[in-house]
C-alpha cells in the first residue's frame, strides 16, 4: 500500500519559514520523481517544485529563490523548505510521487501565512 504523509504545516507570520516533510512508503522511492504542489481556495492546484531521482530540481517562478525541495533516499522523505513566506502562499500543500507511470498524492497539509 502506497502512503504519502505530509507534516510541518501550520500558521506563520509573513517573512517566516516552515519546513514541510512527506514520508513515503510502498514505492521504489530512490527511482521516483517527487514534487510539491499547493491549492488555494478557489484556485487550481499548482506545481511548486519537483526533484528527479537524480536530484535535479525545478521551481515555479512564484517560489524560485524562496523554496527549496530536497530528498533523503535513506529516510524515504521529501522536504520543502519555505522561507520569506507571504500571505499569498496560504494554501493546502501536497506532496506527489511518480513511480513507474503511476502517480500518488498525499492528503495535504495546511499552510497559513498571516500578514
Amino acid at each position: 500500500q502506497v502512503q504519502l504523509v505530509e507534516s510541518g504545516g501550520g500558521l506563520v507570520q509573513a517573512g517566516g519559514s516552515l519546513r514541510l516533510s512527506c514520508a513515503i512508503s510502498g514505492i521504489n522511492f530512490r527511482f521516483s520523481g517527487l514534487g510539491w504542489y499547493r491549492q488555494a481556495p478557489g484556485k487550481q492546484r499548482e506545481s511548486l517544485a519537483v526533484i528527479s531521482s537524480g536530484g535535479n530540481t525545478n521551481y515555479a517562478d512564484s517560489v524560485q529563490g524562496r523554496f527549496t525541495i530536497s530528498r533523503d533516499n535513506a529516510e524515504n522523505t521529501v522536504y520543502l523548505q519555505m522561507n520569506s513566506l507571504k500571505p499569498e502562499d496560504t494554501a493546502v500543500y501536497y506532496c506527489n510521487a511518480k513511480s513507474f507511470l503511476m502517480e500518488y498524492w498525499g492528503q495535504g497539509t495546511q499552510v497559513t501565512v498571516s500578514s
